[in-house]
C-alpha cells in the first residue's frame, strides 16, 4: 500500500458502507505488511509461538478480542464516543501532579510559571501530533511496538522501561497520600491493591472502570479545595498543635481555636513574586512534564474512539490538554497565594500542618485515595505487559510469573514510598527522566524514522522541527538533572517529608 493510502485510512474508519470491505482487506494486509519495519524482515514475529505470545499479550488489555486471530489495529472497533475520549484522556493526564505545581510557582514566580506551563501544554499537544501520524503510517496502537517499528528491540525496550519508571514514579506519589502511616501502606497493598493487580484482564468491570472515571472528578475537587482554602487560610498562618497552642512560622501571635492565623497582612513572606529563581526552580520543568505525561495511554484512547480519524482524536487531545491547563494552573495559584514561600511540595501535607484534623481536608484525602486504590490495576497493567515484552516477549500467560511480577512491583513500590525522603526527589527523577523521554524524545524519533522518505525527505519541515524537538527534550534532561543532582550534593534540596 502507497504512504498516500495509508494516510487515508489512519485506522480503517470513518469511511462509507460501500468501502468497508475492500478497506478492511487492505488495512489487514497493511497490517501485516508493515509490521515490523520491512528492513528488519528477518524478525518478523510468524512463529506459532510468537503469535500465541501476542495473542495472550493483546488480550490483557482486550478481554474481548477474537482468539482466533492475531487483533490488528485496524480490526477493532471503537464505541467510545468524543466527549468521554476527551474525559479519559484527561483522567490519563490528572494524577498526583497536581500537587507538586503550586511549590513550582512558589520557586518560578507566577509569570514564569504560567509561561512554562504554557510552553509544556503546547508541546504535549504537538508530541500527541507525532504520535497519531507515525501510527496512521503503520497502523499500530501500543506505544512500545511504536518503538519497535521504528527501531526493533532496543526501541521497545527503551519505551518499555519509561513506561515503566513513569507509572511506577506515580504509584510512589500517590501512596505518599497516606498519613505518615507505613504500615498503612504495606496492609493496604496486601489486603486490597494486590488482589486487584492480580487480576488477569481489565475488562469492563465497575471496580475498574468507575473509580477510574471518578478520579477526574475527585482530582477537580481538590482544585476546588485548594480555591476554597484560599479565603479561609490568612498568611501568615501557625502551625497546629495538639494541645491548642500554636507557633506561628513567620511570627509569634496569637491564632483561633481551629489553629488558622488571623494576623494581617504585611509580612514580607507573603507577597506573592511575579519572577523567582533559586535552587528549587530546576525542579519546575519536571514537575511540569510529570503533570502532563499521557502519551502512552493515547493510542489505545484512539483506537477505541468512534469513527476515528486523526484530525477528531487531535481534538480530543487538545481539549484535554487545555481542561488540564486550566485546572492545574487554578491549583497552582490559589495553592501558592495561601501558603506563599511556605508551600510544600505535596500541597495537601502543607494543609495539615495548619490543621491535621480539618474535615474537608480529610473528606479529599480520603476520596482521592479511594480512587487511587481502585485503579492500581489500570497503573500496573501498562509496567506489567512492558515487563513482559522486555524479559518474556516470546512467552504466553503463566500464573506464577503473572504473581510474581505484581509481587515485585508492589514490593518495590512500596519500599521506595517507606524509605524514599520526600517527595520532590521523586518528581524530580521521573520529571527529569522518564516524562522528557515519553513526552519529547521518542514520539520525535518515532515519527522521524516511521514515515518514509518518499512522504517527508529528512530535510522537509516536519521532520526537521521534529528533530528540534527530541533536541528539546535532551536539553530538558540533561538541564534538569544536572540542576538536580547539585542540589542535592549541596544539601539544599526541600520538600515535605514522609
Amino acid at each position: 500500500m502507497e504512504p498516500a493510502e495509508m494516510n487515508t485510512i489512519p485506522n480503517g474508519k470513518g469511511h462509507g458502507a460501500g468501502e468497508v470491505t475492500a478497506i478492511k482487506s487492505q488495512s489487514e494486509d497493511a497490517a501485516q505488511e508493515l509490521v515490523p519495519n520491512s528492513t528488519e524482515n528477518a524478525s518478523t514475529d510468524r512463529t506459532p509461538g510468537n503469535v500465541e505470545a501476542n495473542l495472550a499479550e493483546s488480550s490483557e488489555f482486550l478481554s474481548n478480542a477474537d482468539d482466533k486471530k492475531t487483533p490488528h489495529f485496524t480490526d477493532f472497533e471503537g464505541k467510545t464516543s468524543f466527549g468521554m475520549s476527551v474525559f479519559n484522556l484527561g483522567n490519563a493526564i490528572m494524577g498526583s501532579g497536581i500537587l507538586g505545581l503550586a511549590y513550582a510557582m512558589a520557586n518560578t514566580g507566577i509569570v514564569l510559571f504560567v509561561i512554562l506551563l504554557t510552553v509544556i501544554a503546547g508541546l504535549s499537544a504537538y508530541s500527541i501530533h507525532l504520535l497519531l501520524k507515525s501510527s496512521g503510517v503503520v497502523g499500530i496502537r501500543a506505544y512500545e511496538q511504536l518503538g519497535f517499528r521504528a527501531f526493533g528491540t532496543p526501541g521497545k525496550m527503551a519505551a518499555g522501561i519509561a513506561i515503566t519508571l513513569q507509572n511506577i514514579g506515580g504509584e510512589i506519589v500517590e501512596r505518599y497520600w497516606y498519613l505518615n502511616g507505613n504500615y498503612l501502606v504495606v496492609i493496604v497493598s496486601c489486603s486490597v491493591i494486590l488482589p486487584l493487580a492480580l487480576m488477569k484482564q481489565l475488562g469492563k468491570s465497575f471496580l475498574v472502570s468507575q473509580p477510574m472515571q471518578d478520579l477526574l472528578i475527585i482530582q477537580s475537587l481538590v482544585s476546588l479545595q485548594v480555591i476554597y482554602k484560599k479565603f479561609q487560610v490568612k498568611c501568615p498562618f501557625a502551625e497546629f498543635s495538639h494541645n491548642n497552642t500554636v507557633t506561628s512560622v513567620n511570627t509569634s501571635v496569637a491564632a483561633n481555636a481551629g489553629g488558622v492565623q488571623m494576623t494581617p497582612g504585611g509580612d514580607p513572606a507573603c507577597i506573592p513574586r511575579l519572577f523567582n529563581l533559586n535552587s528549587q526552580t530546576a525542579y519546575t520543568v519536571p514537575i511540569l512534564a510529570f503533570a502532563f505525561v499521557c502519551h502512552p495511554e493515547v493510542l489505545p484512547i484512539y483506537t477505541e474512539l468512534r469513527n476515528p480519524t486523526k484530525t477528531k482524536m487531535q481534538h480530543v487531545s487538545n481539549i484535554s490538554i487545555g481542561v488540564m491547563y486550566i485546572m492545574y494552573l487554578l491549583a497552582a495559584l490559589f495553592g501558592y497565594l495561601t501558603f506563599v514561600d511556605k508551600v510544600e511540595a505535596e500541597l495537601l501535607h502543607t494543609y495539615s500542618r495548619i490543621d491535621p484534623y480539618d474535615t474537608l481536608i480529610l473528606c479529599v484525602r480520603v476520596a482521592v485515595l479511594t480512587a487511587v486504590t481502585l485503579t492500581v490495576p489500570i497503573v500496573l497493567f501498562p509496567v506489567r505487559r512492558a515487563i513482559q515484552q522486555l524479559f518474556f516477549p516470546n512467552k504466553t500467560f503463566w500464573w506464577p510469573r503473572h504473581i510474581a511480577i505484581a509481587v515485585t512491583l508492589l514490593s518495590l513500590i512500596n519500599l521506595l514510598v517507606i524509605f524514599a525522603p520526600n517527595i520532590l526527589g521523586i518528581f524530580g527523577v521521573i520529571g527529569a527522566t522518564s516524562a522528557p523521554c515519553l513526552i519529547f524524545i521518542f514520539p520525535a524519533v518515532f515519527y522521524i524514522r516511521i514515515v518514509p522518505k518518499e512522504e517527508e525527505p529528512l530535510r522537509s519541515a516536519p521532520k526537521i522541527i521534529a528533530a528540534c524537538f527530541a533536541l528539546l527534550g535532551v536539553l530538558f534532561m540533561i538541564m534538569s538533572l544536572s540542576f538536580i543532582i547539585i542540589d542535592w550534593t549541596s544539601g539544599t534540596s526541600k520538600g515535605s517529608n514522609h
